[in-house]
């Protein structure tokens, strides 16, 4: 691999508190007095969890313009591990967005512990919880990368339709134009990668991928229902719709797609799906994908292509034509043929050779392809900052 890492850091931060009470209303902010919570039958369990994790939710609220939370206990082993998933619910209006995560509540002693899945404890957390599978424990420990943003993903909708781009990159929630608005088609939300999928609330679901990466799907009707469920590449997840049961609001039939990593929502422009390349406007909402040259503004249409493999590229010419293959690494070598602006190319190996300006840059690298040919690597989108196969 072409890309730094750094170990996702462990360690197990929780909170506890007594006295709280769950339900529906506005979220307020108050002091909490924290303290033990004794061990209790199972049946008050999902009580005193869904109280920890409320308050927790509360604290995080913060300035945002919150309706309600929403605490629902999933799985439990007797009286010392519940897991679930935890929303605020956001206002009902157009720029507000809800949050949720899903968490992990362990009982050590008398004293309980609540790790959400973005903080450095859950991974840790997940390896010792009876209520999770292997599968799951897997998906949460991730290693970070740098200057990698290969997903892997296609567009959430079948191969080869066409959806229009409603919606370029705004937020789902901490600031973050984590998303994008996408309708049309036979509005069957599918899954964008293999994962584990997980109902956060009527009409949300996320799927927890490899590679530290997850996506959430918002607004959906008929949506399956997912608990730590293995989900496979282009698995159904519900009808793009107009629900908002979670907060925000919905005009028109539509998904309202998110891309997170580490447990957090994640800046999609320069992400590639289905081999388009998000790129945000000056403003939320505003923006364009592009698949080699090939631009679609906010209102146009996106062909689902597929997923990009992790050693393969989209030929990029900066403007359309054609890119000469050549039979070694630099313009002095014989050509070969030429490859369409937007073909996929897979990478064998790479190596220096002569310089060139492309789209991203001036680079030296130059690509060997599979069928043994070479192009510059000024003039191809892989979504690494390196050799996506390593040097020749």
């Amino acid at each position: 691999m072409w890309w730094g890492l750094r170990r996702f850091a462990l360690g197990c931060a929780g909170l506890v508190a007594v006295g709280l009470t769950v339900g529906s209303g506005p979220v307020m902010s108050g002091p909490v007095m924290p303290g033990p919570v004794t061990s209790g039958p199972v049946e008050d369990v999902t009580d005193r969890v869904s109280a920890l994790v409320a308050h927790k939710l509360m604290e995080r609220a913060g300035h945002v313009e919150a309706q309600d939370t929403r605490v629902t206990v999933t799985r439990r082993d007797g009286t010392e591990w519940a897991f679930g998933t935890g929303v605020i619910v956001a206002a009902a209006r157009r720029d507000a967005y809800p949050l949720g995560w899903l968490f992990l509540a362990h009982r050590d002693g008398e004293r309980w512990q609540v790790a959400f899945d973005d903080e450095a404890g859950f991974p840790q957390l997940a390896w010792q919880a009876p209520v999770m599978s292997r599968g799951e424990r897997e998906a949460f420990a991730f290693a970070e990368q740098d200057g990698d943003k290969r997903t892997g993903m296609r567009l959430p909708y079948a191969l080869g339709q066409t959806w229009r781009l409603t919606g370029g990159p705004h937020p789902m929630s901490g600031g973050a134009l984590s998303s994008v608005d996408l309708a049309g088609g036979d509005l069957r939300v599918l899954a964008a990668r293999g994962g584990t999928g997980y109902t956060m609330c009527k009409g949300w679901i996320r799927v927890v991928h490899d590679r530290g990466y997850a996506t959430d799907y918002y607004h959906l009707w008929h949506q399956v229902k997912l608990d730590g469920t293995p989900v496979r590449q282009g698995q159904f997840l519900g009808d793009a719709g107009t629900d908002v049961t979670c907060g925000g609001s919905a005009t028109g039939r539509h998904l309202h797609f998110s891309l997170r990593q580490y447990g957090r929502y994640l800046p999609i422009a320069g992400y590639g799906f289905g081999k388009w390349v998000m790129y945000q406007g000056d403003r939320p909402y505003d923006g364009y994908a592009l698949h080699g040259s090939r631009r679609a503004d906010v209102g146009e249409g996106l062909i689902n292509y597929g997923a990009l493999g992790f050693d393969q590229g989209i030929v990029d010419t900066d403007g359309g034509g054609t890119l000469h293959r050549r039979a070694g690494p630099g313009t002095g070598n014989e050509v070969l043929g030429a490859l369409d602006d937007g073909d996929t190319v897979t990478i064998a190996c790479s190596a220096h050779g002569t310089e060139h300006d492309g789209r991203y840059g001036t680079s030296d690298i130059w690509n060997k392809l599979s069928d043994g040919s070479w192009i510059s690597d000024a003039y191809v989108w892989t979504g690494a900052d390196q050799p996506v196969s390593g040097w020749c």
